[in-house]
């Protein structure tokens, strides 16, 4: 494992953490406005703030995820491999 991949999973591994202990210390409910998506205009979300806090981690660490490895050629670039040569 180089010291790159351990720095990202050390990283990644802070992220949870913060977010565990967020999570455990707001438990309680809030309302979630979200006008953008119009269904939260006139009924907001409540619910606990920490799954609230989840759920806008998840989103991000997906679309974060699939920034970092979408584009142009991701894949061809992972199927080609040093075995051809």
């Amino acid at each position: 494992m180089n010291f790159a991949t351990f720095l990202k999973t050390f990283v990644f591994l802070v992220l949870l953490f913060v977010m565990l202990y967020v999570g455990m210390n707001n438990t309680h409910e809030i309302n979630f406005y979200f006008p953008i998506a119009g269904t939260t205009a006139k009924k907001p979300i409540h619910e606990a703030a920490s799954l609230i806090f989840f759920g806008i981690f998840a989103i991000g660490v997906l679309a974060g995820t699939m920034l970092h490895g979408g584009g142009k050629g991701g894949a061809k670039k992972s199927a080609s491999s040093g075995k051809d040569k």
